[in-house]
């Protein structure tokens, strides 16, 4: 048992980095993302040997366990935020990306197609270590890439052209 508690802390201190900066672009801060990570890899811990017997990749499985908890978390949010007056905001530290306008297109993607436009250009991962990753088809994956790509064209060529002209440059096109 102590080492598959030491083998769960070798894998979350060779993986922090990377799964916080995916953490960050799923959810668009890092205190989310923090959480989002803490969550995950909480239960990830407590079954760290039943993970590691059943799956080849644990980065992927933990990455899919975030997208899949970003989403529920998103989709019970979006169920729970709607109120008649917005409340008072307070002087939390901004976001050094909040200004920045591909980062703010793809805040506002949909979970899957921000999941996997992360993984691809900020992670390099391929279609099919997407697909594993997200538990999903390599199908799906081209599909919501090529969503997302059009949707940050689309609102980053209203705004700034040279922008939608890095957007194309991602998908090949440039």
């Amino acid at each position: 048992m102590a080492n598959d508690l030491t083998d769960f802390g070798d894998f979350v201190e060779a993986n922090l980095t990377g799964l916080m900066r995916y953490g960050h672009a799923l959810t668009g801060n890092p205190h989310d993302a923090a959480d989002l990570v803490q969550t995950v890899l909480e239960k990830v811990g407590s079954r760290w040997s039943h993970v590691r017997r059943k799956t080849a990749d644990p980065v992927a499985y933990v990455r899919r366990s975030m997208a899949n908890a970003h989403i529920s978390r998103w989709r019970k949010l979006r169920r729970e935020n709607l109120v008649a007056e917005l409340p008072e905001t307070g002087a939390a530290p901004a976001d050094p990306l909040e200004h920045e306008p591909l980062w703010q297109a793809l805040k506002d993607l949909p979970p899957r197609q921000r999941a996997v436009i992360v993984l691809r250009y900020y992670e390099g991962l391929s279609e099919a270590e997407i697909a594993r990753s997200l538990g999903v088809s390599a199908g799906t994956v081209k599909s919501q890439a090529s969503k997302a790509l059009a949707t940050l064209r689309g609102r980053l060529g209203e705004d700034d052209p040279e922008a939608a002209g890095r957007a194309a440059v991602y998908d090949g096109h440039g």
